[in-house]
């Protein structure tokens, strides 16, 4: 069963790469240019984990990618907790902190793509591969940030 990436992004053409990259290494891929229209109040406290990784740019309209990731945990995300990873090309030393205690992998943009290949296997180490793709809830639709 394929694993699921959530990946969020307002600049279309680091979306698409990371996209095709991830469909290309057998990922089911949601690709969001405003976490605003992702619904956070996802299903993953009941069990049904909504991803299995997640990469998130961190300025983006509405909402920066450490205010989705809290978001999400607040909400009691369990699905992509132990799998997230934050890319940004002006990060500071508070967003790098906080990024830390999160738990989130940074990435600094331009980023290599080895790199990201290299933390997919570190995520993928770490992930119950048996889970069920109908385990999983359909997050693409009920779009409403709390």
């Amino acid at each position: 069963m394929a694993l699921r990436a959530l990946v969020f992004d307002d600049e279309e053409g680091v979306r698409d790469i990371l996209t095709l990259f991830l469909r290309g290494r057998g990922y089911e891929v949601l690709s969001f240019s405003d976490p605003g229209t992702f619904n956070t109040r996802c299903s993953c406290s009941e069990g049904k984990p909504c991803g299995d990784i997640l990469i998130t740019d961190n300025r983006m309209p509405r909402l920066t990618g450490l205010e989705l990731v809290r978001r999400l945990l607040r909400n009691g995300c369990n699905g992509v907790v132990r799998n997230m990873a934050v890319i940004s090309g002006h990060w500071t030393g508070a967003d790098l902190r906080e990024a830390g205690r999160l738990g989130c992998k940074t990435f600094h943009k331009p980023f290599r793509m080895e790199e990201i290949y290299k933390w997919l296997d570190e995520c993928e180490g770490r992930i119950n591969a048996g889970r069920k793709s109908i385990d999983r809830p359909d997050v693409s639709v009920n779009c409403n940030v709390a």
